[in-house]
């Protein structure tokens, strides 16, 4: 990891999360952590400006006070929402006299050959290389100091709804603060909460938010599949305050004090005093009776999430399912999620200091993601951010006669256009068949 000070935002349905943490001797350590009540977002999309401003000026001021620092820059989470996943592969012909490729070249063929793929309404996020060929030498990871004629890249872009990534960097404009970086956050959560073999044989993650729950399958270290499920912890809360007629601080406070995900595993005499709208005097409820409204509301998140993921085939990749998020420190969740999925789960808490809760896990995978990049990944990142100042020049771009780019196959060329309406194979059939190139 390179030496440095990084501060993440993670702006949540439920808080807004900012971490600072400091990077020394390859060791991470959080010096900083601002964590603010959401507001003017619902089911993780920004529906108020000015109010999801305020509260990310409130979370970076508390992390300020906390490590000491003034922050300027911030490292960015975008939910996954909307985010199409699309391979590319392409080429450009080095045309200068020394032939030796440098950051223009590798900002050209990814803007050249990516912007391609792209539906208008999306914009480029992140490009996850999966290696570059010089004059046909494969298995590159930097090509940069290279001598040769044609640099090709084979990858994967992820694109975000436009309208996402416009509300965000307005948020925190008026916040006061520069982006340092924009990174989907299944994609720097996959960094923190799987080990290498995990990402390389592949796994799933699952990310149980307040107002939404993520899934994420990766393999051989990319991300290939992405599902968002608009239910979360927040929902939980709800459904115990409606059955119970009780107000939603109370129902927020059983869920945290005496909630557990599997009645089945509570002995069934324990009870507890609930305070009921309309009534002057608490009435005792049971705590299984708490727990078997848990239990429904998440085993409801966790079929359709399987649904989801069977028609794919991510729950046969080795690695199992990893749960994370505020909703999965329920007791009993990784019990009841063993139950449906069928495979192994494990609840991944982050092993710092002063963010030891699963809450926190999307705000330092950001830090742990920025904290660990090589150089060619920064570059890529940067070329990025500034993406969508390229878009005006695509057309110009694309008439280069030194320039192609191309799927890399029919498979590919089907996933591409999974976001554009069409009268072909369903949505589902054409990431199975993307998605079936996994053990390939």
């Amino acid at each position: 990891m390179e030496n440095g000070v990084y501060a993440s935002l993670d702006i949540g349905t439920t808080s807004i999360k900012v971490i600072v943490a400091e990077v020394l001797n390859n060791q991470m350590n959080v010096i900083g952590v601002g964590s603010e009540r959401s507001k003017g977002l619902n089911k993780g999309m920004i529906v108020d400006i000015d109010e999801t401003s305020q509260a990310i000026t409130a979370a970076v001021q508390q992390a300020e006070e906390k490590s000491g620092l003034k922050i300027e820059e911030l490292i960015v989470g975008i939910p996954a929402n909307g985010v199409d996943i699309i391979p590319f592969n392409g080429y450009i012909q080095i045309d200068h006299n020394s032939q030796e490729i440098s950051d223009v070249d590798v900002e050209k063929v990814i803007n050249e050959t990516c912007l391609n793929h792209i539906p208008s309404d999306k914009e480029m996020i992140s490009v996850m290389v999966e290696e570059f060929l010089v004059d046909g030498f494969d298995e590159i990871k930097d090509p940069r100091g290279m001598v040769g004629e044609r640099l090709e890249i084979y990858g994967t872009v992820l694109a975000v709804p436009k309208s996402i990534v416009h509300n965000i960097k307005k948020c925190v404009r008026e916040a006061g603060y520069v982006i340092q970086d924009l990174i989907i956050q299944p994609q720097a959560m996959s960094h923190l909460v799987l080990s290498e073999d995990e990402r390389q044989f592949g796994a799933v993650q699952i990310d149980m938010g307040g107002g939404q729950t993520t899934a994420s399958a990766l393999h051989d270290h990319q991300l290939k599949y992405m599902h968002v499920e608009q239910q979360g912890g927040e929902f939980v809360t709800k459904d115990i305050s409606m059955v119970l007629n009780t107000s939603t601080a109370n129902a927020e406070s059983l869920k945290r004090e005496v909630g557990y995900a599997l009645s089945s595993n509570l002995e069934s005499d324990q009870t507890i005093h609930v305070d009921i709208v309309g009534q002057k005097e608490p009435i005792k409820v049971k705590e299984t009776y708490i727990a078997e409204i848990i239990e429904a509301r998440i085993e409801q998140i966790f079929e359709l999430l399987k649904e989801d993921l069977d028609k794919i085939g991510a729950l046969s990749l080795p690695g199992g399912v990893k749960l994370t998020g505020g909703a999965a420190a329920i007791p009993g969740v990784r019990e009841l999620a063993e139950e449906i999925f069928d495979v192994q789960v494990d609840v991944y808490i982050p092993d710092f200091m002063g963010v030891r809760y699963p809450s926190f896990t999307n705000a330092i995978s950001l830090t742990y993601y920025e904290g660990k990049l090589d150089g060619i990944q920064k570059l890529i990142n940067k070329i990025c951010l500034s993406g969508h100042q390229f878009n005006q020049h695509e057309t110009t771009q694309s008439t280069h006669g030194n320039t192609a780019s191309s799927t890399s196959s029919h498979q590919d060329e089907t996933y591409v256009q999974t976001s554009e309406p069409s009268n072909g194979p369903s949505f589902t059939e054409k990431v199975k068949n993307f998605f079936s190139t996994f053990f390939d």
